[in-house]
């Protein structure tokens, strides 16, 4: 579609029309030799001497070349651009972080595959979360693992390609032994901070509890939602341990309550399957379109007519001049 980006200045189209109406002629004395006896020649010659000047005509082509080149002037100054259509991009309106938990109890091999083959409870969880993360193609997702520590594996990102690949590298205890669960909420939280989206959402995965963190994980869970954090928290493994592999199933409900989450229990592959699922469905896709139409400057074909309309008339007006005279020489 053809636009002009300065329409109105195809008001100047006019303004020969008024310089020719309120400006005088222009005017050009010549000198000329007078003779005391000029008279005495107009009458030998059969001539009446007046009182005027002369006056050079325009000839045809200047009279439509003049407003054509006039035209396709304005025309450039007015900037055509021919706007193609829309592009629509899609951006993510969600930031997802994933904490999972490499303490030494995920390597526990009560969790079975697909085939019915016994699997750790880490590879149980990186074969369900890798079909979570095809399913979120809209978010851009962050991965966070923790033990004695917390550490970033990966940040808020829409390359899941990349998020998957580091999941995978994940080994259990590469993080320490222990399960820092408050720490790593604190973390997640400054992960968020520089994060633009109004929807922000935390997926805290562990099979222990708090270990020594020196943020406790419901303290942890209030500033997460002062923050606009969504905390779901998902539970995996055998609720009856004790000791450090114990299941704190209290507090992981309260993280859940604290920040307007869930709280999900998982004691088998299907049930971590089902709990994704169900988070599919809590945390439907969200989007925006961006919008762009792409715009390709024409400023340049008036111009260049321009130019070559003057420079082809000038060409063929200094032919026919010359040719004028070489008739009038023969």
């Amino acid at each position: 579609m053809l636009e002009f980006a300065h329409p109105w200045l195809f008001a100047l189209l006019p303004l020969p029309l008024l310089v020719w109406w309120l400006m005088p002629p222009y005017r050009e004395s010549q000198e000329a030799v007078q003779a005391p006896f000029f008279a005495q020649l107009a009458a030998l010659v059969g001539l009446e001497p007046q009182a005027g000047a002369v006056i050079r005509r325009k000839s045809r082509a200047q009279r439509v070349l003049g407003p054509l080149v006039w035209i396709l002037l304005v025309g450039a100054l007015a900037r055509p651009q021919w706007v193609e259509p829309p592009i629509t991009k899609k951006i993510a309106a969600r930031d997802m972080m994933l904490a999972v938990d490499l303490s030494g109890s995920m390597e526990t091999k009560d969790f079975e595959n697909a085939e019915g083959t016994r699997v750790s409870r880490l590879d149980a969880v990186k074969l369900v979360l890798d079909d979570f993360i095809d399913r979120r193609e809209d978010d851009r997702l962050g991965l966070i693992v923790f033990g004695n520590a917390p550490y970033i594996q990966a940040p808020f990102s829409q390359d899941h390609d990349t998020v998957r690949f580091l999941l995978e590298q994940t080994r259990v205890d590469m993080a320490g032994p222990q399960t820092m669960m408050g720490d790593a909420i604190g973390f997640a939280i400054t992960r968020f901070e520089e994060s633009t989206s109004s929807n922000r959402v935390l997926i805290l995965l562990t099979d222990g509890n708090d270990t020594g963190s020196k943020m406790p994980p419901l303290q942890a869970a209030r500033i997460a939602a002062d923050r606009g954090i969504t905390t779901h928290a998902i539970a995996m493994g055998d609720p009856a341990a004790a000791g450090e592999a114990k299941l704190d199933i209290d507090a992981l409900k309260g993280i859940a309550e604290e920040s307007k989450g869930r709280f999900f229990q998982a004691n088998d592959r299907e049930e971590l399957e089902g709990i994704y699922r169900t988070l599919d469905e809590i945390e439907a896709g969200e989007f925006e379109m961006l919008s762009y139409r792409p715009r390709r400057a024409l400023f340049h074909w008036p111009l260049g007519a321009a130019v070559v309309l003057i420079l082809v008339h000038h060409l063929l007006s200094a032919l026919l001049t010359q040719r004028r005279r070489s008739v009038a020489h023969a």
